[in-house]
Order: C-alpha cells, then structure tokens, then sequence
C-alpha cells in the first residue's frame, strides 16, 4: 500500500480473508486472521473487538477490518 492514509487495499484483502464467513461467527473470523492474515490468536481477538466495540472511529488495521465487516458505529455506540 502506498499512502498509509488509504486502507483501500487493506479492506480489500480482508473481503477476500473473510470472504464466506459469517461476520457473526468471531471464532471462526479469528481462525482466519490467525491462519491466512498471521496474526497473533491475541492480537486477532483484539483486532475483532476493536472492529466490533469502536467501529470505523479506531485504529487503520480495526478500520479495515470494520469495513470489511460493515461495523459502521460498533457495539458502543461511538
């Protein structure tokens, strides 16, 4: 990705990761970040509640993965 600032790409390659899972099953969401994208199971567990709790508001990774979920305002409201 060129511009930090544009997660076009980012969104992008989490359509694809979740492409085929139900955006309500979070085990199986953090089975794919954890096997396909590398992450951590701790560091997939708080991507997805960041996703989730804080919605587009948060962190570039949690933003993608928010979108890519069509989180727009998350769990808390903000």
């Amino acid at each position: 990705m060129s511009n930090p600032n544009d997660v076009t790409g980012l969104v992008a390659e989490y359509r694809v990761l979740f492409d085929g899972i139900d955006g309500r099953q979070t085990s199986s969401l953090e089975d794919a970040l954890v096997h396909e994208g590398e992450w951590t199971p701790e560091a997939a567990a708080h991507l997805l509640y960041l996703a989730r709790a804080y919605g587009s508001f948060m962190l570039r990774s949690a933003l993608a993965i928010s979108l890519a979920l069509g989180v727009e305002d998350g769990e808390l409201g903000f």
